[in-house]
């Protein structure tokens, strides 16, 4: 899929961008200070921008079609920074044809929120992001074109065929530092490139301060314990200057007459900080069918010299020896060599639609996306949801944390591909995000999980999310049984950290941190899977059992009594429940041949407030919307009850179920199921979390979510992994059913495998919602099924893929539980 960006803007129509900055800081062109003109061979002029503090900043657009960072390979289970093996603290992402979000030192302190290229010629001024067709592809992949490494080659071509941007995108290994090779041809005289880089120095695009310092840009904060980032080229610019975004930077410069004649040194002579942006032009290309390559380093560190150094070390490596160390050489374990230590990968490409591709991007996209300070940290994306309409004055992880919940399924599909030592490193982490009598402002009873934090375990949300306290017990056991810990290595765990979790489970208690006051009476959540509602919920109750019946196991390796506790208690809930999430009086219910003519069919609500489900209970307002009776509200949650084992695929009340989700005549604010087309031509699934969903675009605006304030005509779309959650179902009740045969399991990759691989975007990432066709279609013209701008890469997307393929590949559900279906077996 091509991105096609907006059409070109001539020099007399303003930057749409620019405009909007002048207009949220009620400055002019004509309030900034007079142009200091000076010949590129003049000393730089000691000049301070005007226009400060800037545009109110945000961040970019977080539909990435691109991530990466280096691989880094454990020692002793950690990341251990030597001379022999430096580790490299650097990620970026690729958006709209262009680098943004890029992060140093922990994953989630983002330094820069975009670097492109602003093109002057015969009457114009294009913008590389607004005026571009961009592709994206993998610089390395093997015979089957599956990807190697996180390193990505974008062409950006002008809409009117003018001129063209290569660029090769991959960080340095060796170093602190991120390595762009740039190819500009022009195919009309007079073209002229300009790169602007709009810094958003540790975490914040409100404090910073830029300067020109020979042929180098710097940028910092204000701050005395600033990270400092400088970019230099291996191709010197003629001018370059900083400015205030929207008032005295490049951009704005260059509208009036397509030239950069406006040189300030810098942004601030009194540590004043602001949003700002680093221009500079470079030669102009003069004839039609001109070339300039040149290599580009951005360097981080904790001073200025330690940060231009750095770049410099990269672009005197070069820009062969920096990608292949990238990749994986004699003396660098790369991209390549992580791959080729996952060995079930080979098997897995089979049972795939498109040779293995985006499996192994999924491989590659998860690893990619834990913090190198925290070993095991595992986040939910490299992005912040609706990035460019979100305020970037004040620091936010947006998806950048730590959720337990994303962090199983993640932990889960490492397992599933091969890779044995991260899930350890990551089970291991856990023990961090545990709330204990040493949790800072804690009170109450311990063992629970938090529900958001930052990498190195700094709390940002407390609500209590019973499945987050079930999924470690969960995965504790898997690696167990996977004989990836040892018995005396669970036992150990089990005491020390699972034990405190399973018993929070059985009897919950007082609760204080923070805002949150509560008690907690297990099976009733303080929040369900969506951390919007408290109730009865059939998803956390799945893992609230499943995690009951995993530490009874392990509690009886460890001699503990309270084996049966644990084991009775998953019993019980089990017994319980179709009288706490299922209604035998449901509004949306259609008869069946086992009910009375009239009579509704039982089903699972999404979640029972008080877990009388035939009531007309109504859940929280949330997200914009107003809340509604809990028999309207249809939520594919149940079907984690047969992932798990804790219900058979057969039972009659999942299968009414099913039946309710699938039905498409529902309206769409109820609707959860919605049809796209897959490559083959044939028809592939899609599924909203739940009806009246409102984390989403707004339907009738078009504003993204929040935008201007939760509104009702907000809406959540469809998450691809859902298409994984129906397939894992899909193929438990084929195996239930004994009808799994080589024609139905390849049905059931055509629709399923092949479905959530219709999601990928060119770049192969997975998004957390795409398109569902109702509504509004956005400043972006969402097409059916493509990526919102909600958050892509979401990991937990990708991980959901990578256990689907390995679940087909099994031919049995990966995350099932066999000592569950077993204990708990009627």
């Amino acid at each position: 899929m091509l991105t096609l960006h907006s059409p070109r803007s001539a020099i007399s129509t303003a930057v749409t961008a620019s405009l909007l900055g002048l207009i949220l800081t009620g400055c002019s062109p004509s309030d900034t200070a007079t142009k200091v003109e000076t010949a590129a061979s003049a000393s730089p002029i000691q000049t301070v921008a005007p226009g400060a503090p800037g545009a109110e900043p945000t961040w970019a657009f977080s539909g990435k079609t691109g991530i990466g960072t280096s691989y880094e390979p454990y020692i002793n289970g950690q990341y251990q920074d030597q001379a022999t093996n430096p580790v490299s603290k650097v990620w970026f992402s690729v958006a709209q044809g262009i680098l943004t979000e890029t992060m140093f030192g922990l994953i989630h302190n983002a330094q820069l929120k975009e670097l492109q290229f602003v093109i002057s010629g015969n009457g114009f001024v294009d913008t590389e992001k607004d005026n571009t067709i961009s592709t994206i592809e993998y610089l390395d992949t093997d015979a089957q074109g599956r990807p190697l490494s996180l390193a990505y080659k974008l062409i950006n071509k002008d809409i009117e065929g003018k001129y063209q941007i290569e660029k090769h995108i991959f960080t340095d290994p060796d170093r602190n530092s991120l390595m762009m090779k740039v190819t500009f041809t022009a195919f009309e005289a007079g073209i002229t490139p300009h790169l602007y880089v709009n810094p958003h120095i540790d975490n914040s695009g409100a404090n910073d301060i830029a300067s020109v310092e020979g042929q180098t840009l710097v940028a910092h904060t204000s701050d005395a314990n600033s990270t400092v980032m400088t970019i230099k080229t291996d191709v010197d610019f003629v001018h370059a200057s900083a400015g205030f975004v929207g008032t005295s930077d490049g951009i704005i410069d260059l509208q009036d007459n397509g030239q950069l004649d406006s040189y300030y040194h810098t942004t601030s002579d009194t540590n004043q900080g602001g949003n700002v942006a680093l221009t500079a032009q470079y030669p102009t290309l003069t004839k039609a069918n001109d070339s300039l390559t040149m290599n580009l380093a951005i360097g981080f560190a904790k001073d200025k010299a330690s940060s231009l150094a750095t770049a410099q070390a990269t672009l005197d490596a070069g820009y062969d020896a920096v990608k292949q160390a990238y990749l994986g050489d004699d003396k660098h374990i790369g991209w390549k060599d992580y791959l080729g230590s996952l060995a079930p990968l080979t098997n897995m490409s089979a049972n795939t639609t498109d040779n293995g591709k985006l499996l192994y991007a999924s491989a590659l996209v998860l690893k990619a996306q834990e913090d190198k300070t925290h070993a095991g940290a595992l986040i939910a994306s490299l992005s912040n949801p609706w990035g460019d309409t979100v305020s970037a004055k004040v620091g936010s992880t947006g998806y950048k944390a730590v959720w337990p919940r994303d962090f199983y399924q993640c932990a889960m599909a490492f397992l599933a591909m091969g890779d044995t030592q991260t899930p350890k490193v990551a089970f291991e982490y856990l023990k961090k995000v545990q709330v204990n009598q040493q949790t800072p402002g804690f009170a109450g009873t311990p063992g629970w999980f938090l529900q958001k934090t930052h990498v190195d375990g700094q709390i940002e949300w407390v609500g209590v999310q019973l499945d987050q306290t079930a999924m470690p017990i969960m995965l504790g056991w898997k690696l167990w049984q996977a004989g990836v810990l040892t018995d005396t290595e669970i036992t150990l765990w089990y005491q020390d950290m699972l034990k405190p979790a399973a018993d929070f489970l059985v009897s919950g208690g007082n609760v204080k941190l923070d805002w949150n006051e509560t008690n907690i009476s297990p099976p009733s959540t303080q929040q369900e899977r969506w951390e919007e509602q408290a109730g009865f919920s059939p998803s956390t109750t799945s893992a609230i059992i499943a995690g009951l019946v995993a530490a009874s196991d392990m509690a009886t390796l460890a001699k503990d009594a309270h084996a049966s506790t644990y084991l009775e208690l998953a019993q019980k809930l089990q017994s319980q429940l179709e009288a706490t999430m299922v209604t035998t009086s449901g509004l949306l219910s259609a008869t069946d041949s086992a009910h009375t003519e009239g009579n509704a069919a039982p089903y699972y609500v999404r979640i029972s407030p008080n877990g009388n489900p035939n009531t007309a209970d109504k859940l929280l307002d949330n997200n914009g919307k107003p809340g509604l009776d809990q028999r309207l509200i249809l939520d594919g949650g149940f079907l984690e009850l047969v992932r798990y084992g804790v219900v058979d695929a057969q039972d009659p009340v999942i299968k009414n179920s099913v039946m309710l989700i699938d039905n498409q005549q529902l309206e769409d604010n109820l609707r959860v199921k919605y049809e796209f087309t897959a490559k083959d031509g044939s028809k592939v699934p899609g599924y909203r979390r739940y009806g009246n969903d409102g984390y989403g675009e707004d339907i009738v605006t078009g504003l993204s979510y929040a935008e201007k304030g939760n509104t009702e005509d907000q809406r959540g779309r469809v998450w691809p992994f859902f298409t994984g959650e129906r397939g894992h179902y899909e193929l438990a009740l084929a195996k239930s059913a004994g009808n799994l045969t080589p024609e139905s399991k390849k049905a059931l990759i055509n629709t399923y495998v092949q479905g959530m691989e219709t999601f990928a975007n060119q770049g192969l990432m997975l998004p957390e919602q795409a398109w569902d066709g109702v509504g509004n279609p956005t400043r972006y013209n969402y097409k059916m099924g493509d990526g919102t701008n909600s958050a892509t890469p979401l990991a937990w997307t990708h991980a959901e893929y990578v256990k689907l393929v390995r679940s087909m590949t099994d031919e049995q559900v990966w995350d099932f539980y066999p000592v569950v279906s077993q204990k708990l077996a009627k």
